[in-house]
C-alpha cells in the first residue's frame, strides 16, 4: 500500500514585534495560501489594541482563521488551540490553498507539529478527587507526609521519583495522579512524547524571523507606544466594565494584566507602561530561546536581509 502523502505547512514564528504577521500575508499572496493564527490572545474579540491584532486592511484579503473566534470571557488554553487549528488546516487544504501557521506561541505551534497528547482533557472531577484521596492520605503522616507521597511514587514509575525532588509536591501528585487515571507510567508517557517530536504529520517547512537585540527591542518600546496612543487604557476598561475578571485567562497576557493592575490602583499607568515594555522584552527573549531548541527550523534573520518573504520562498 503506498504511504498517505502528508499535508503541506509551512509555519513563520519569532518573537514579538519581529513582523511574522506582514511576511505571512505577502507569502500567501505569493503562494496561494491562508494564514492561521499560532497566537494566545489574538484568538479573542474586543481584544485588538494590547494583542497587536492585523487589521482587514492588513490582511490584503487572505484568508486568517483562528483571530476573533471567542470570548474574553471564556478559556483558551493549548488542547483547545490544537483542535481548532487541526481543523483549519483541514479546511485551508480542502479549500486547495496553503496552510502558513504565524505566530509566536511556541508551546502551541509544537502542540500542533507533533500532535501531541495532552493528558489537561482528564475530567476534572476525577482529578480533584484522586488528589484529594492522595493528600489525605499523605496528611494523616504528619512530617513524612512529602517522603509518603515520594514512596508511593517511587513504588509505581522509579524512573520517574528517581526525577522528582522529594519535596516538589505538585510534579509529584501529577505523576501519581497520572498513574492512577490512566494505569500507564508518566516516565513512560513522556517518551513516547518525545518519541512523536522526531517526526510530524505535516510535510513542513519552520521559519523563524529574528532580527538584531536592539532594533528588535526598540521596535518593541514603540509599538508600546503606540498601543497607548490608540487607546489600549480604554480597552481594559471596556473588557472590565463588561465583567471580564483580572484573573480570567484573557487578562493575563502582556499588557492587559499590567493596565487592569494599573487601573485597580496597583501602579500608576506610567508604571504600567514601562513594566509592558519590560515584559514584552523578556517574552520576546523567552520566544527566541523557546524556537532555539526546536529541530529543523530555518532562521531568516531580518537584520541580514530586506526581503524576509524572498529568503524564505528559497526553501519552499
Amino acid at each position: 500500500m503506498a504511504q498517505t502523502e502528508k499535508q503541506r505547512l509551512i509555519i513563520i514564528a519569532g518573537p514579538t514585534a519581529v513582523g511574522k504577521s506582514g511576511a505571512a500575508v505577502r507569502l500567501a499572496k505569493e503562494i496561494g495560501g491562508e494564514v492561521i493564527s499560532a497566537d494566545s490572545m489574538q484568538v479573542y474579540r474586543r481584544m485588538d489594541i494590547g494583542t497587536a491584532k492585523i487589521t482587514k486592511e492588513e490582511m490584503e484579503g487572505v484568508p486568517h482563521h483562528l483571530i476573533d473566534v471567542i470570548e474574553p470571557f471564556e478559556d483558551y488554553n493549548v488542547v483547545r488551540f490544537q483542535q481548532m487549528a487541526r481543523e483549519a488546516v483541514r479546511q485551508v487544504a480542502k479549500a486547495g490553498h496553503v496552510p502558513i501557521l504565524c505566530g509566536g506561541t511556541g508551546f502551541y505551534i509544537q502542540a500542533l507539529l507533533y500532535d501531541i497528547d495532552f493528558t489537561e482533557e482528564d475530567d476534572p472531577e476525577a482529578l480533584a478527587a484522586v488528589q484529594e484521596r492522595l493528600l489525605r492520605e499523605a496528611e494523616a503522616r504528619g512530617p513524612e507526609a512529602a517522603s509518603y507521597l515520594h514512596d508511593c511514587l517511587r513504588r509505581v514509575d522509579p524512573e520517574a521519583a528517581e526525577k522528582i525532588p522529594v519535596n516538589n509536591r505538585k510534579r509529584v501528585l501529577r505523576a501519581l495522579t497520572f498513574y492512577e487515571l490512566h494505569h500507564q507510567k508518566i516516565s513512560e508517557h513522556n517518551r513516547l512524547q518525545e518519541a512523536r517530536k522526531s517526526d510530524s504529520p505535516y510535510d513542513y517547512r519552520f521559519f523563524v524571523l529574528t532580527d538584531d537585540r536592539a532594533r528588535l527591542y526598540e521596535r518593541i518600546d514603540r509599538r508600546v507606544d503606540l498601543m497607548l496612543q490608540q487607546g489600549l487604557v480604554q480597552e481594559v476598561a471596556a473588557l472590565m466594565a463588561e465583567g471580564v475578571k483580572p484573573q480570567s485567562t484573557a487578562m493575563q497576557g502582556i499588557g492587559y494584566r499590567e493596565i487592569c493592575a494599573a487601573l485597580s490602583g496597583e501602579y500608576s499607568l506610567s508604571e504600567a507602561a514601562d513594566r509592558i515594555k519590560q515584559n514584552s522584552r523578556h517574552y520576546a527573549k523567552r520566544q527566541l530561546t523557546w524556537f532555539k531548541r526546536e529541530k529543523q527550523v530555518i532562521w531568516i534573520d531580518r537584520s541580514r536581509t530586506e526581503d524576509v518573504v524572498y529568503e524564505i520562498r528559497k526553501y519552499l
